[in-house]
């Protein structure tokens, strides 16, 4: 968790993706133990009741489990769960507009994909 906190979006929004994060890039994988609200709150400087509000989503999405008098720590199945949301999330952001977009200028499926290859080999 090297990453740091910016004014973009919610401080516990942050933490709870600066965990997914580590989960997709297998630095903390199942069962394993991730930081405590109380080591987030002092490594980060912030309140600990917003480490733990970031933790507590991923606890409520299935992706944390905690262990009563021990901590929270990583669920199995997590890093599938964590690439279904992200990719459900693409798609909502970015793709459905995408089609949207295209379907209004009248771009046919293949032309669509066609203009996607054809960006691919450009760069």
């Amino acid at each position: 968790m090297n990453e740091m906190l910016n004014q973009d979006k919610s401080i516990y929004l942050q933490i709870s993706e600066m965990i997914e994060n580590d989960i997709l890039r297998d630095i903390l994988m199942e069962d394993e133990r991730v930081p405590s609200t109380n080591e987030l709150a002092k490594f980060f400087r912030i309140n600990p009741a917003t480490a733990a509000k970031g933790i507590n989503l991923l606890v409520d999405e299935s992706i944390l489990y905690k262990k009563r008098g021990i901590g929270m720590f990583v669920a199995k199945g997590a890093k599938d769960a964590v690439k279904k949301k992200r990719r459900d999330r693409f798609y909502e952001n970015f793709i459905r507009s995408l089609l949207d977009e295209a379907a209004s200028l009248g771009i046919s499926q293949n032309e669509l994909i066609e203009m996607i290859r054809n960006r691919n080999v450009k760069e």
